[in-house]
């Protein structure tokens, strides 16, 4: 049986033993398939730093720090893959699930899905990921190298409902099938909440000793595709019960904002319902961003015009914006956009830590951009200087709404339609989460996940 690291361990990989970690580190250039790279499952680097980015003012236009956790650095180039590892790795320590029994199935709209190919295979499982035919290129390529089968469905980054059927289909025609679903597993939210969440604990205080912020992390902002990410806000929270957490959501598809519904093109983000795994009791905000503007932010970066007029006409450092231009994707544009109108609307100033994650990495949207440059033709100087200025330092307080009993009571009651009337839980169920215990259960049996890995190892 194939496993990898603890949560601990993949919180603080240099616990992990010396000379695996050595191995590992060496597999994540040289060997990528190797399943040693389980243990490159961290948000820290071979030097035990965060891989994160301050991004500058002159960006943001905001004086309160923005600080991006970036996960292009994981294996499989995303930290989905660690959502995808912790999903797995329960089950398999549970026994739901054999590498000689069973077929895995990952429903996703992407990354999700590339990490469990790469989870999947590198733990010798059979893998079959489902997701819609509308999605980049890169995603099906990155899937097929890491051994996993595809099926496609209908639809784009919205169209999770079509994923779902799919899975209830395999499963009523092969008892072998196991589904690993991330909407609703809740080793995606544990991932998040000890790793992602403690993770950005100690960052706060990393920043505080190079002089950016007090401290403390003021405000965690992350779009909803699983609702995994957002998760780190509960411990945030925990930590600090002022922080405030912000979801994002597009405009295209408000769902949690006004029970909107649409296809849209920030992929990796709203999926047309509200997951099982999303604390909403603990959201404090939820915005709407447009999609027009984080593909438009992501030309800026991807195109040499825009980064030009990036540093000539508005002082970015060089080396920054070539950072930038290979973290990120379209909804950690997104994930930007929200973060400065999070420090707009709370007014946050020079010592209030906004803090926000970037899922994926430019490397994933070539086709997007191909079609985009297709579409509306080259970016010059004058479109790039415009976009700076509508994108980000425009970026206002409008398609805010504020959490509350009320909002959040609506934002649970959406799960219903989703979970008890498609996929099989019961009201008693659904009403089980509105207790805070419920979510420090879960948050809990993150030790209990631990000792039975390291029982594993000792026997």
């Amino acid at each position: 049986m194939i496993t990898g690291p603890t949560f601990e361990e993949m919180l603080h990989p240099q616990t992990i033993d010396r000379r695996i970690r050595e191995e590992a580190l060496a597999a994540l250039e040289g060997d990528p398939l190797n399943p040693l790279n389980l243990y490159n499952i961290t948000w820290r680097d071979p030097q035990n730093r965060v891989y994160h980015i301050v991004l500058p003012r002159e960006l943001t236009g905001v004086d309160a720090p923005i600080v991006l956790l970036y996960g292009m650095r994981f294996p499989s180039g995303s930290h989905k893959v660690g959502a995808a590892y912790s999903v797995l790795l329960e089950k398999q320590l549970l026994g739901e699930v054999d590498p000689d029994l069973h077929t895995l199935v990952w429903p996703s709209t992407g990354n999700y899905g590339i990490g469990g190919a790469f989870i999947g295979c590198r733990m010798e499982y059979d893998s079959i990921v489902v997701l819609p035919e509308e999605m980049s290129q890169e995603r099906f390529d990155r899937i097929q190298r890491y051994g996993a089968r595809i099926i496609r469905t209908a639809g784009s980054e919205s169209n999770v409902k079509e994923i779902y059927d799919e899975v209830k289909r395999l499963r009523g025609a092969d008892s072998k099938i196991r589904a690993l679903n991330q909407f609703e597993v809740m080793g995606n939210y544990r991932f998040h909440y000890f790793v992602t969440g403690n993770t950005a604990v100690e960052l706060a205080a990393e920043l505080a000793q190079a002089g950016i912020g007090n401290g403390r992390i003021a405000a965690f902002v992350s779009a909803m595709g699983s609702a995994g990410t957002i998760a780190a806000g509960d411990r945030l929270k925990q930590v600090w019960p002022d922080h405030k957490i912000v979801g994002l959501e597009p405009i295209q598809c408000p769902t949690l904002y006004n029970n909107g519904y649409g296809a849209h093109e920030i992929q990796g983000i709203g999926d047309k319902h509200v997951t099982w795994i999303h604390n909403v009791f603990n959201m404090d905000a939820l915005m709407a961003i447009d999609e027009r503007d984080c593909l438009t932010g992501l030309r800026l970066l991807a195109e040499e015009a825009g980064r030009d007029v990036l540093v000539g006409r508005f002082g970015l450092d060089e080396a920054v914006v070539c950072q930038l231009s290979e973290a990120l994707g379209i909804s950690g544009i997104c994930n930007i956009i929200g973060a400065i109108k999070t420090a707009r609307f709370y007014g946050l100033g020079p010592d209030d830590v906004v803090l926000t994650v970037a899922t994926d990495a430019m490397e994933r949207y070539g086709s997007v951009l191909e079609g985009l440059r297709e579409e509306e033709g080259a970016l010059d100087a004058a479109a790039a200087t415009a976009a700076v200025d509508g994108v980000f330092h425009r970026a206002g307080t409008d398609w805010v709404m504020e959490g509350g009993r009320e909002a959040q009571a609506r934002w649970h009651n959406l799960k219903y339609y989703t979970w008890v009337e498609q996929q099989g839980k019961t009201v008693a169920e659904l009403d089980a989460q509105r207790d805070p215990d419920w979510w420090l259960a879960h948050q809990e049996q993150v030790t209990e996940i631990d000792k039975r890995l390291l029982a594993l190892r000792g026997g």
